[in-house]
């Protein structure tokens, strides 16, 4: 079992509400997303594990059990080029669940004509694999799901 932290605070979300058919239809994998508080923060690493994949607006932490958790930082935000974020870790490099990976602000997001929405995502898994625990508010670092 994982238990899968929120990366951002704001309200949590089921998948199908994102704005994205990628996302909401569960093409990437099951899990939640995030509907991010309109302030400057920094996301966490959802899972401890090695961070695998790492762009200003999107990471990937596997954890030694060899699951894979997806954050997303907003939709269409890889049109930014990183513009408005900044890296806090490195690809390759061991996390802790809680440790921030990239700060960023939804705000900027938003008012650059992008969704700042954040899905987190359970890579690989199947859509039964997923408890949905978040509903409604999360802090940082808050339980957002289980993954069985």
């Amino acid at each position: 079992m994982t238990t899968v932290l929120a990366p951002v605070a704001g309200a949590a979300l089921a998948l199908r509400a994102v704005p994205d058919p990628v996302f909401s239809q569960g093409l990437v994998g099951p899990g939640l997303a995030i509907e991010p508080l309109r302030e400057p923060g920094r996301a966490v690493a959802p899972i401890a594990g090695k961070i695998v994949k790492l762009h200003p607006h999107a990471f990937v932490v596997v954890g030694d059990d060899g699951r894979g958790v997806l954050v997303h930082l907003g939709i269409d935000t890889v049109q930014l080029r990183g513009e408005g974020f900044e890296v806090l870790a490195s690809e390759g490099d061991r996390v802790e669940a809680g440790q921030p990976v990239v700060a960023w602000n939804p705000a900027e997001v938003e008012a650059g004509g992008r969704c700042p929405v954040c899905p987190v995502v359970a890579l690989d898994a199947v859509t039964e694999a997923v408890t949905r625990i978040a509903d409604g508010p999360v802090r940082t670092g808050d339980e957002l799901f289980v993954w069985t």
